[in-house]
């Protein structure tokens, strides 16, 4: 893995109840579930960003409310259209 530095002020940590281990965390699970929401990455590369197996990122987006499936209303349409 490649390291990367992040400087944070100090009040972040406090107001989000978090020691800067917890936030980094969380931050790369954010992360990871904001790309596979926008369709950037896949859900196996997600989960790898996130440091989560597969099954822990999908519960990761049930608690960012995201879908796990990466489906938009008008593909879910055509795939029905064309099952006749």
């Amino acid at each position: 893995m490649t390291p990367l530095t992040l400087q944070l002020p100090e009040a972040v940590f406090a107001a989000l109840r978090q020691t800067p281990d917890e936030f980094l965390r969380e931050m790369r699970v954010a992360a990871a579930v904001k790309w596979y929401e926008l369709g950037q990455i896949s859900q196996g590369r997600a989960a790898e960003i996130a440091g989560l197996s597969r099954a822990a990122f999908i519960d990761a987006l049930g608690r960012y409310r995201v879908s796990p499936f990466q489906c938009s209303a008008h593909d879910l349409a055509e795939e029905l259209r064309d099952a006749d």
